[in-house]
């Protein structure tokens, strides 16, 4: 084997580490072992040298003695990380020759390797693109979550229905986690409060063990490795040594498996009441561990040093009890007052809210906090009793107002609102696009902002361009280099010099070539998954992301059935076949998406088999959607749909990552949406549908779908088509309650409201693609004018306006 040298300037021998991991890992020779054993062998020696650069660049910190940031999150959605750390560590082509020397193909063996299923949309996927830029960056920022052993679930389409199955990601190993047994994490759970408010003392509680596991990330260009902590629970005793004696075998397990379902799944099914309570522990779990471990790191001369020392992003509301669990160690531990408590509290905390949706706003019940956690109830109930003496000395006489700013909902059963327990006890509260954060302000929490308008900010999403360009689309990755060279890997500014290009003839035809390339890859999987033939010449019209009511994938059914109907009825030739792929998840208690899922799987049953239709359009329900699925999907995409309901989605980063591998957006002025179209051009974007200020209006009228659907023959054929035994032969009224749902009964997502304007939409996008030049060159126009979007601008702004952290290099 021949050394090599990665980018941080070191000589390695990949080849001998390989087959050290091999001998000296898994005990085997590299041709005794499977592809899986491969991947471990490859991942282990990989790992071995993230470690050496992770001691380094701890090492720098420590001699710094500089401030860190701690980004707290139920989710990271990290992906497949084999190619990634090779990319960032720059060895992935010398990797794929040492592979290909002992006879096997790297790309091919990494396919084995499971997603980390740490997981389930943008939310998890964003918090891995800032751990990637914090690294890339030099910025001493690390990431605390949980160690799911099920991840979300893995799914199955079976009869046309999401079913769900374990998704054991570990069963058997992983080389990228390191298990730190002696740093354990006592948590307590339940018991009761004894003592006066001066002595409080917690007991009778459940204690259970948070064992971390850390997960290098690996910066671009080798330098920096950080870490993301990952926790699981275990049982401070394997099991009771008593009950087991006395002969209860089962019972002495069960109290161990118990404990252990904390950290079995993500987001357990809350429609039952003790999938409710896990979630709960889950979360508390959670800021727990991580609470203790980062006071525990930190090197303090004193406890009221620590907001000079530490920041702490609570992603979502999910991790908001660090308001609380951060006050009663002050409090109760420390035996600081309380309003020095509060001030240190509120100097280390942040809060990013992701949500506009009040129904998505955790509040828990009072009763069933002061079951878990009852000392931290009392606390709220005085960080509650505190607030509201200031909002009565700003806004006397105004019950309204106290009522509205209370951390405690009354009515129907008293809540703690935690997204305001989160305002309250931080110092920046921001929104993750621009008009997502001016509707945090103007009609989410507007007393609030009121109260504190200093607090409030943007922070814009975005992704990194090393997963999602270099990683998941290495031709259009190698076209860029050629163009303007390496430098946009860090800085994706760059890519802006290829608008010089956009008219280029050449540069048109290798775009094209491209993405003909990308779409071949995707169909082989579909093939595979779903047995279906995607002609690579049609348009690629995609939606991937989470089932949700408000993201439209309804609204997505309603366009297919209209190009269905237009088809087969009125003998109507689309300019360009289309293959439309949608791809997410839907919570396993979430009935109306799982009905979304099922009716579009329906509709691409009928649609596909039609010898009538399908040389027009196809329809394919991708299963599974994960970062894996994603990465195929993405490069291959020539339209991307983002159709939320405008003033629902926060931000949205599949936005991004659609536009920066070359696909065009229809969209509505929704989340990041309307940032993405002033950066790349309003004529690179097919706008449709209401603006948030006229679906608001819509809502105060109550204006009823009937309205939309009396007047237009369109909606009319559309719906009626849902009533009858169109789309399902044989089986009269089977889909009738999309027609009750969409035009008899309210619907808060305005489906019917944009339909008509984006069917138009949708015939514009579709006459453009007959013009391959003028497409490509929009194309091209996108991808150039997509450097604001970046997770390494985002981080940046974090770092300077909310942690006040800088790059340790």
């Amino acid at each position: 084997m021949t050394a090599i040298v990665d980018v941080s300037g070191k000589p390695f021998d990949l080849g001998q580490a390989i087959q050290d991991s091999a001998r000296y890992g898994l005990g085997k020779l590299w041709e005794q072992m499977t592809a899986f054993e491969r991947v471990l062998a490859i991942g282990y020696a990989v790992r071995n040298r993230t470690i050496d650069i992770a001691l380094e660049t701890e090492r720098r910190y420590r001699e710094a003695n500089t401030k860190r940031a701690y980004y707290l999150s139920l989710e990271f959605l990290m992906g497949r990380l084999l190619g990634n750390n090779l990319a960032n560590l720059g060895l992935l082509e010398a990797a794929r020759q040492v592979v290909r020397d002992l006879g096997d193909d790297l790309d091919e063996l990494m396919t084995y390797e499971p997603d980390a299923a740490l997981g389930n949309g943008g939310l998890g996927r964003l918090a891995a693109c800032f751990l990637d830029s914090l690294a890339t960056l030099g910025m001493p920022g690390f990431g605390y979550g949980l160690n799911y052993h099920y991840g979300m679930f893995k799914q199955e389409i079976r009869n046309n229905y999401q079913i769900e199955k374990p998704d054991d990601w570990l069963r058997h190993g992983t080389p990228w986690q390191l298990t730190k047994f002696e740093e354990g994490i006592p948590v307590q759970l339940y018991g009761r409060v004894v003592g006066d408010a001066y002595n409080p003392q917690w007991v009778d509680s459940q204690v259970i063990l948070g064992l971390p596991h850390d997960m290098p990330i690996v910066g671009y260009g080798g330098k920096t490795v950080n870490v993301l902590r990952l926790f699981s629970s275990r049982a401070i005793q394997d099991f009771d040594m008593q009950v087991f004696d006395e002969g209860k075998y089962v019972e002495a397990l069960h109290q161990r498996d118990l404990v252990e379902t904390i950290t079995k799944v993500l987001y357990p099914n809350d429609a039952v009441p003790r999938g409710y309570e896990l979630r709960l522990v889950q979360q508390y779990f959670l800021v727990s561990c991580s609470l203790r471990d980062i006071l525990r790191r930190t090197r303090l001369d004193n406890i009221r040093q620590l907001p000079d020392k530490v920041a702490i992003q609570m992603n979502d509301t999910h991790p908001s009890l660090c308001v609380a669990e951060l006050m009663r160690i002050l409090v109760d531990e420390y035996h600081l007052d309380w309003e020095e408590a509060w001030s240190i509290t509120t100097r280390t905390l942040s809060y990013t809210n992701h949500t506009l949706m009040p129904e998505a706003l955790e509040r828990w019940p009072v009763r069933l906090l002061e079951r878990v956690l009852p000392r931290h109830v009392q606390i709220i109930f005085e960080i509650n009793r505190r607030h509201l003496d200031e909002v009565a000395s700003r806004y006397p006489h105004q019950p309204d107002k106290l009522r509205r700013l209370s951390l405690i909902e009354e009515e129907p059963e008293k809540r703690v609102r935690m997204a305001y327990l989160a305002i309250v006890g931080s110092h920046s509260v921001n929104g993750v696009a621009a008009v997502h954060s001016e509707l945090i302000k103007s009609r989410l929490v507007p007393d609030f902002a009121e109260l504190s308008p200093h607090k409030f900010n943007n922070k814009t999403n975005g992704v990194t361009q090393r997963r999602w360009l270099l990683l998941c689309n290495p031709g259009l990755a190698r076209l860029l280099t050629e163009a303007v060279g390496e430098s946009w890997l860090v800085d994706l500014e760059r890519v802006r010099e290829i608008e010089r290009f956009a008219e280029d003839a050449n540069f048109q035809e290798r775009f094209r070539a491209i993405k003909h390339d990308n779409k071949l890859r995707a169909s082989r999987l579909i093939r595979d998954k779903r047995g279906y033939i995607i002609d690579p010449d049609s348009l690629i019209d995609s939606q991937i992301k989470r089932i949700h009511e408000y993201k439209r994938q309804m609204l997505k059914a309603l366009h297919v059935v209209h190009e269905y109907l237009r088809i087969v009825e009125d003998g109507y030739q689309p300019p360009v076949p289309r293959t439309v792929i949608v791809a997410g998840k839907a919570a396993p208690g979430y009935f109306a998406a799982k009905q979304i899922i099922y009716l579009i799987n329906c509709l691409g049953e009928l649609i596909n088999r039609d010898p009538a239709c399908n040389q027009h359009l196809k329809v394919i329900f991708a299963p599974d959607y994960r970062v894996t699925l994603s990465e195929l999907i993405i490069p291959a995409t020539n339209l991307s749909e983002q159709i939320s309901t405008a003033g629902t989605e926060a931000s949205g980063t599949g936005n991004m990552k659609f536009a920066i591998n070359g696909a065009l957006t229809i969209g509505t002025l929704d989340g990041a949406n309307i940032e993405i179209r002033e950066a790349v051009g309003a004529d690179n974007f097919f706008l449709f549908g209401n603006r948030v200020d006229e679906i608001h209006q819509l809502a105060a009228q109550g204006v009823h779908p009937r309205v939309f659907f009396d007047r237009s023959p369109t909606i009319q054929r559309v719906m009626n088509a849902f009533r009858t035994d169109r789309l399902s032969p044989g089986a009269p009224g089977k889909f009738a309650w999309v027609f009750h749902k969409l035009v008899e009964s309210w619907d808060q997502y305005f489906h019917l409201a944009d339909l008509d304007s984006y069917l138009q939409m949708q015939d514009q996008a579709c006459a453009l693609y007959t013009d391959q030049r003028e497409w490509t060159r929009r194309a091209i126009l996108n991808v150039a004018r997509m450097g604001k979007f970046s997770s390494d601008r985002t981080i940046k702004e974090y770092a300077r306006e909310i942690w006040d952290i800088h790059p340790v290099l």
